[in-house]
């Protein structure tokens, strides 16, 4: 029998709350059946929502929490304060060993906060970053970090190219991942102060495959399979990026409907296009995992549906069977020994 995975997941976080979470709790449920879940939030609204659908009841457990941390608010402030919100009681699942993994589309500064205070950093993780899988031209590629640290110091952009490796190897399979800092050309000698230090850094470390710089131009096609960066040009990268991709996928559509003619063409390609499209959809991803805490969280969008949210626990299940955290722990327990 497969090894449960059990996911607590913040049933009150996001734009579509409780509904599009209890929808893809369900969804997710039927799609795996070594998934337990905990939906955590207001209990009364939860049932509510659960009562719209059949599922197996000896797979859900609601867990109670009457606050709600808002977009908002300050999330230092409200972690301290706001005890019995989803965010907080879904968490402390985790760390208890209750829950692998909290999965939330709410408040991204609570969710960060709340990582790092109440599940708590791997032992010399400097930063913990955020790390979504989005497609190109060759699958997909990680982005690291896309929202958590925004003054980030070269040591921990070498870190964040470590973990990104681990991951890309282990949860998408993707053998010996390049890793790319991104910049603004692809000479070394190119870039801001951060880049600029921390290039050498990414070169002369034997445990990843460093290929450079790689320019925004060059992210969609596929370059590098982990683009390492701070989280204020990876979240401007991540948000153009879907900007964009939202853009083309509703003017294609509208070009199809243009005319007679072109709505023939449409029926003609449907099937082709429809998987095209699809690859571009970033809910097809899931959410984004905050990397080397002691317990997995997973961050998706605020407006996330329900597709995202099933995806995003679905991609529990296989983070906790790579034992992604497991191996972030030895690689970063192996390099202090090296240092000692």
């Amino acid at each position: 029998m497969a090894e449960i995975t059990k996911v607590a997941l913040d049933a009150m976080g996001g734009d579509n709350a409780p509904a599009e979470i209890v929808k893809g709790a369900v969804d997710a449920l039927s799609r795996e059946k070594s998934l337990y879940l905990f939906l955590v939030g207001r209990e009364d609204a939860v049932k509510s929502e659960l009562s719209k659908y059949d599922y197996d009841k000896e797979r859900l457990e609601i867990v109670p929490a009457s606050e709600v941390i808002e977009m908002a608010e300050p999330p230092v402030n409200a972690i301290r304060r706001k005890k019995d919100s989803s965010i907080v009681v879904g968490m402390k699942l985790v760390r208890e060993g209750k829950a692998d993994a909290f999965v939330s589309a709410g408040s991204t500064g609570a969710v960060l906060v709340g990582g790092q205070v109440i599940v708590g950093r791997i032992k010399g993780v400097e930063r913990p970053p955020l790390a979504p899988l989005f497609p190109t031209e060759n699958g997909v590629s990680l982005l690291i970090d896309c929202g958590a640290n925004v003054d980030a110091r070269p040591s921990h952009l070498v870190q964040f190219a470590k973990m990104g490796s681990i991951y890309m190897e282990h949860v998408v399979g993707v053998k010996d991942p390049k890793v790319g800092i991104v910049n603004i050309g692809a000479e070394e000698e190119k870039g801001n102060a951060l880049v600029k230090e921390t290039f050498p850094l990414l070169k002369a470390e034997k445990s990843i495959h460093f290929i450079g710089s790689v320019e925004a131009r060059d992210i969609p096609r596929g370059t590098a399979d982990v683009i390492v960066c701070e989280a204020f040009a990876g979240n401007i990268i991540l948000k153009l990026f879907e900007g964009v991709g939202k853009t083309l996928i509703s003017e294609v559509k509208k070009g199809m409907m243009s005319s007679f003619r072109s709505k023939i063409g449409a029926l003609l390609v449907k099937p082709a296009l429809k998987s095209t499209l699809k690859k571009f959809d970033t809910a097809e991803y899931g959410g984004a995992p905050l990397l080397g805490l002691n317990g997995l969280v997973v961050k998706t969008h605020g407006s996330s549906k329900a597709k995202e949210i099933s995806n995003t626990i679905v991609q529990c299940v296989t983070f906790k069977k790579q034992k992604i955290n497991e191996k972030i722990r030895e690689s970063i327990q192996a390099e202090a020994a090296a240092e000692e």
